[in-house]
């Protein structure tokens, strides 16, 4: 199942994950071609220039764009026509309730059986988009009816979840986990599986509505990790006990504590990827009747510890504050649920005069990419960016780390003995001063 992939692979969708893909596709010696509505990406990608904020990923997306071969379009049908493979990586935003909304999959696999009415040739669909257990099954039954053929004979359709963390998204993709594939059928697990053929992992394939379900739990488990650890953390800070220390024990246990990651107290989890399929999976139970108190709770626990935060600035005497930081973590201009914008935003209700230092924002923001979703989530807040660290400390009375970000650590070496209130627990270097306050150590 891990031979080479000589066709061309369409990339549905040219966001966080699209983005990702279609730069690590090219790198790997596919001919690619990245689909999506947005105009505006379409002619990102076509220039050499990935849509999202990155490490590395100017580099892959400039490499492939010189060698010709990437390229990107509007029409999903006319890229359908012109490959083998469809990867879908179309957002699965949240409803009011939790569930999910489906309506870009469903869209996607009628225009993907509109263009299979004009190809010939056999052709595989990886859902790589985060989906609910049946969301297979239901794409099947929309692509053969609007193509007019056959899942298993003229198509297959292949849940192929991914495991990408913003900010290591590239690394992650080389070299993740595994890959899983879930389908019903030989030929379509052998066709996704072979673009896969130079990614660093075991290749595993199960039922499909395993594979659909499988990124829920995973997320809900790293969600339940942090959440658990910050609730330990300030537990231990109420008793005068060293929480780092008592984790650093914790984690020990390999045996039956897993692993580390995570599992250190810190800041609030955030993002477009925990809060959404913890959500979902919750949801997930409640439509099957079955009680799950402890999904029902984390993001309760979660808000909890975001106010923890603001109540943990409050108690400074002084209004004028500099924020490090404002997308929810390192490597990432991504805003979506970011604990650090919630922060901002209840505290600029509240009279505070705020300053933000962000460079992977700030960046975003200069050159353009992103733009108009990026203003719609900071709102008043974009108005509070400032360029440099130097315009920052010349505002600020006292500083709030709000992202765990090494290159803050030089920053934070200049403060002249202003209070420091760190939310992400940084380096040992910051921690020794008198006005440093943690969250939960």
């Amino acid at each position: 199942m891990s031979g080479p992939h000589s066709g061309t692979v369409n990339v549905v969708g040219l966001g966080y994950v699209g983005c990702v893909s279609v730069a690590c596709l090219a790198q790997a010696g596919h001919r690619v071609i990245g689909v999506d509505v947005d105009a505006s990406k379409v002619a990102l990608i076509q220039s050499g220039i990935p849509t999202i904020v990155e490490p590395s990923l100017d580099e892959l997306m400039m490499e492939a764009h010189s060698r010709g071969t990437l390229s990107a379009t509007s029409d999903l049908e006319w890229a359908v026509t012109q490959s083998d493979v469809s990867v879908v990586t179309v957002g699965t935003p949240s409803r009011l309730n939790g569930d999910l909304d489906l309506t870009h999959i469903y869209s996607v696999a009628e225009k993907i059986g509109h263009g299979l009415q004009k190809s010939q040739r056999y052709h595989a669909i990886a859902i790589r988009s985060t989906i609910k257990p049946g969301t297979c099954a239901t794409v099947i039954e929309i692509v053969e009816r609007s193509s007019g053929k056959r899942h298993g004979s003229d198509f297959s359709v292949v849940a192929n979840p991914e495991f990408l963390r913003e900010g290591s998204a590239i690394n992650d993709y080389l070299n993740p986990p595994y890959v899983l594939l879930g389908a019903d059928d030989a030929r379509g697990a052998e066709a996704v599986a072979s673009i896969y053929a130079g990614v660093n992992a075991k290749t595993m394939c199960v039922g499909i509505t395993t594979a659909e379900i499988i990124k829920y739990v995973n997320n809900s488990w790293h969600a339940l990790k942090v959440t658990f650890a910050n609730e330990v953390g300030s537990i231990c800070k109420a008793l005068s006990i060293d929480s780092q220390e008592v984790m650093d024990i914790f984690v020990r246990d390999q045996v039956l504590n897993i692993s580390p990651n995570y599992l250190r107290p810190g800041f609030a989890f955030g993002g477009s990827c925990l809060p959404k399929d913890l959500a979902a999976l919750a949801a997930l139970a409640r439509s099957t009747g079955t009680d799950a108190p402890i999904l029902q709770s984390i993001a309760v626990s979660n808000d909890y510890h975001i106010q923890r935060a603001i109540d943990l600035i409050k108690k400074q005497s002084q209004k004028r504050v500099g924020f490090l930081g404002l997308s929810f973590k390192a490597g990432t201009d991504d805003v979506r649920n970011s604990p650090a914008l919630k922060i901002a935003a209840a505290l600029l209700r509240d009279g505070y005069d705020i300053r933000i230092f962000d460079e992977a924002v700030h960046f975003s923001l200069s050159s353009g990419r992103s733009t108009a979703s990026l203003r719609a989530s900071l709102g008043h807040v974009a108005e509070l960016l400032v360029a440099t660290p130097e315009e920052l400390l010349a505002h600020a009375e006292f500083v709030v780390v709000a992202k765990k970000d090494q290159s803050f650590e030089q920053i934070l070496l200049g403060l002249n003995g202003r209070p420091l209130i760190d939310l992400v627990c940084m380096a040992n270097m910051v921690r020794s001063q008198d006005s440093y306050v943690g969250l939960a150590w």
